[in-house]
């Protein structure tokens, strides 16, 4: 008998009469492939006992969400508040150390090679829409002006975790670039979203491994591995093209990761954004079964964070 692994993704943002969907992954030994075989739609406050009892019935073990499973420093600090600039936090404090010997490296480049650093600087500002914008990392100088801005802001310890540095550190210029926003753990996180995600959390029956992930980090990996394009990333917010851009997608997924996906499934990963984004995140949860991973320091937490950023490889340049 086939043996089979189960991952599923849950997008949760949004508000609360929003649909949204669960979408699982299940990936058998003797096919050596993944199926998505299931989307359930949750419609409404009532909709929320269907979860606990889907889980049962799949016998989920990991489930990836879209939202953070830790608390930011502040919120679990019991010490008497000495205000933010001088919080003895190690965690804030070594984060903190981190964000200025990242800016006093770049001005030491600044300083030390003033001319190839300013030609350089403004090779960066040129506009080129057919530069590779993965070509190289956010840490890697020299520092983009927006991520040096970025920095320069600081680290927020009620609003931000150590995770969040690594994320700009990796991430910063392309979310920035691709969908128009910065990573921050707490920024677009509402309480209604956790207080509910506790209360489905105490229904459960069956033990569940939780796990954070963001589609917008996902769909970063794929471009890097050229599954996708990036013109169908920068069309998924247009409301005429942002369809066509998911099907395109999705297709391109299909193939490159040698998915199998029911004709039906499809079309509502097309047509609903909601399903879209928790496949998404289940596609992160493939990664995590398979063990394609990107490392994360410990100096970022990954433990308690348990974010999850998945690597992808095409099966026509190596077997999943």
């Amino acid at each position: 008998m086939s043996k089979s692994i189960k991952v599923a993704g849950l997008s949760l943002t949004g508000s609360r009469k929003d649909n949204f969907y669960l979408s699982l992954l299940e990936y058998y030994e003797d096919s050596n492939r993944f199926f998505l075989s299931s989307l359930l739609q949750v419609g409404n406050q009532s909709g929320d006992d269907a979860i606990p009892n889907w889980i049962s019935t799949y016998m989920l073990t990991d489930l990836i969400v879209d939202f953070p499973l830790s608390k930011p420093p502040c919120e679990v600090c019991q010490l008497t508040c000495p205000g933010l600039s001088t919080c003895p936090d190690p965690k804030v404090q070594d984060v903190r150390e981190r964000i200025e010997l990242l800016l006093k490296d770049d001005n030491t480049l600044s300083s030390r090679y003033p001319k190839q650093y300013e030609r350089e600087r403004n090779q960066h500002d040129e506009v080129n829409y057919s530069r590779d914008i993965c070509e190289k990392e956010p840490y890697q100088h020299l520092l983009s002006r927006s991520f040096k801005r970025r920095l320069r802001k600081g680290f927020l310890p009620y609003w931000n975790r150590s995770i969040d540095l690594w994320v700009w550190m990796h991430y910063f210029d392309q979310l920035l670039s691709l969908f128009n926003i910065s990573y921050d753990s707490f920024g677009s996180t509402s309480l209604m979203l956790l207080s509910r995600f506790a209360y489905l959390k105490r229904h459960f029956n069956t033990p569940v491994n939780f796990h954070e992930s963001r589609r917008q980090i996902i769909l970063i990996e794929l471009l890097k591995e050229r599954i996708i394009h990036k013109r169908d990333i920068l069309n998924l917010n247009d409301l005429d093209l942002g369809p066509i851009a998911r099907r395109e997608i999705i297709q391109n997924i299909e193939q490159g990761l040698s998915l199998f996906i029911y004709d039906h499934d499809m079309e509502i990963l097309v047509e609903k954004q909601r399903a879209f984004d928790s496949f998404l995140l289940s596609l992160a949860g493939k990664s995590l079964c398979l063990g394609h991973l990107r490392t994360i320091p410990p100096w970022a937490d990954p433990a308690e964070s348990r974010l999850v950023v998945p690597t992808f490889q095409k099966v026509s340049d190596k077997s999943i």
